[in-house]
């Protein structure tokens, strides 16, 4: 399954469906298969997206740093599965235009 992420100021944004869930759950939109990021709500996802980003990169860092193995590093990293949709909200808030997904 596909989620399509939608603003009328920046191209559409697709994951597959797993990836997307991943992406809500750290925002908080968990399970739902259609929704909108409301324009006043943005400027919060964002920084929830570039937490999450952060956390993953210091528990890699961690990690090494313990002497241990580090986790196996995903093939596409949440930083670079996060980043387009990350733009597209940076857009649409600029813009104030909210962003859609599923519809």
């Amino acid at each position: 399954m596909l989620i399509r992420f939608k603003s009328p100021v920046a191209a559409d944004v697709l994951m597959l469906g797993d990836n997307a869930q991943q992406v809500l759950r750290l925002v908080g939109r968990e399970g739902q298969l259609k929704g909108i990021f409301e324009v006043d709500d943005q400027p919060r996802i964002i920084e929830l997206l570039d937490a999450a980003v952060a956390a993953e990169a210091q528990a890699a860092e961690a990690a090494a740093d313990a002497g241990g193995t580090a986790p196996a590093r995903p093939l596409v990293s949440l930083r670079q599965r996060v980043w387009p949709l990350r733009e597209m909200l940076r857009q649409s808030s600029r813009e104030r235009v909210a962003v859609v997904w599923g519809v």
